[in-house]
């Protein structure tokens, strides 16, 4: 079953304020029971040298005391719960699944390797990971939020002026990509991530993304003006 598509507008009806307090307590509650044992020239993702530093000395802390994850937590838990959130139209499950990939996360901390990346980079690939293994099993969850300005600019990356007569192609294609296809398009285009912090998460380099995305494009176009 491919997955369904949204309007940004109809999303931004659904979407709650968070921190979610219910979630927080079940984070809070697996932190306790271990201490026994946003392309887009104003992201927020290209962080400097000190703060850089900064998470470097928190994730050594939380190797041997999960409590010193908790700083980490709450630094990235809204924007991994958006990056989720987008990807599905169920607010409790996209909330599961953030709080699974802060589990994931606090549990294989001792396998982070610092290179000199932001941390988030590593959970929006666990997040990946986690939305994939849910949708190989629950398919009817996928969807696809799109918006008009990203369709526009894939529209215009492909030099085609008119985007009316191939949108619902558009949404037909996009709907048949593999899983990080999928990804590619949604995190450049209606995410609009740079590509340096897209081949983080992707774990590519930032010249084979950007050749990556390109090609695809190309493919799709070549689909899309075809039957349109």
């Amino acid at each position: 079953m491919f997955p369904h598509f949204i309007i940004q507008s109809e999303k931004q009806q659904h979407e709650p304020d968070y921190p979610d307090i219910h979630t927080e307590v079940r984070i809070q509650q697996y932190l306790a029971g271990t201490k026994k044992q946003s392309v887009n020239t104003n992201s927020k993702y290209h962080v400097d040298q000190e703060r850089l530093g900064e998470e470097g000395k928190m994730l050594e802390a939380a190797k041997s005391d999960p409590r010193a994850f908790e700083p980490l937590y709450k630094r990235y838990f809204e924007g991994i719960f958006r990056f989720v959130y987008q990807r599905m139209d169920d607010v409790d499950t996209a909330k599961d699944l953030t709080q699974q990939v802060f589990i994931k996360a606090l549990e294989k901390l001792d396998r982070y390797e610092d290179r000199g990346l932001p941390f988030s980079s590593w959970l929006y690939r666990i997040a990946l990971n986690e939305m994939n293994q849910h949708f190989r099993n629950n398919s009817k969850d996928r969807c696809l939020n799109l918006e008009t300005a990203g369709v526009e600019e894939i529209m215009e990356e492909m030099n085609e002026d008119r985007y009316e007569p191939y949108i619902e192609k558009l949404v037909e294609v996009m709907q048949q990509l593999e899983p990080e296809n999928q990804a590619l398009i949604e995190m450049r285009f209606f995410e609009r991530r740079s590509f340096r912090e897209i081949a983080d998460i992707l774990e590519l380099t930032e010249n084979n993304a950007k050749v990556r995305l390109y090609r695809l494009l190309g493919k799709m176009k070549l689909i899309i003006t075809r039957v349109a």
